[in-house]
């Protein structure tokens, strides 16, 4: 440290570019600190599948549109970019629901919608 103040001031290496850099890499430190437990879980294809009743919301602002799979066995909430090809959507019509998730329950990876009364596989998405 006393050698950066030194080094600082001569003159030898600029003081501002030095503390932008050094601000990048705490914050690359900072995101990988946060994402390796679940890039473990990812690059080990160590999941969990979370499965129950759920209901299927659908959320769009501009261009983009997702769908929330409300989990209504666990109370969680699990969301993906694109929109299951269904009849219905919303509270007050359920689905039975398989959605792979990380370990952590931080990502999700895949999910499946079954019918609630008969069973049969209705839409489902691979992360392939």
């Amino acid at each position: 440290m006393i050698i950066f103040i030194l080094l600082c001031i001569e003159r030898e290496i600029e003081f501002w570019p030095t503390i932008k850099m050094l601000g990048g890499f705490l914050m690359g430190l900072l995101l990988l600190w946060m994402t390796i437990p679940s890039l473990k879980s990812v690059i080990t294809k160590d999941f969990d599948v979370v499965n129950g009743k759920c209901t299927i919301e659908i959320s769009s602002s501009g261009r983009s549109s997702d769908s929330t799979f409300n989990m209504l066995n666990t109370d969680e909430q699990f969301s993906f970019n694109e929109i299951p090809e269904l009849d219905a959507y919303g509270k007050s019509i359920p689905y039975y629901c398989e959605i792979t998730v990380t370990k952590d329950h931080m990502w999700e990876m895949d999910y499946k919608i079954y019918d609630l009364k008969t069973g049969k596989l209705m839409d489902s998405h691979t992360g392939e």
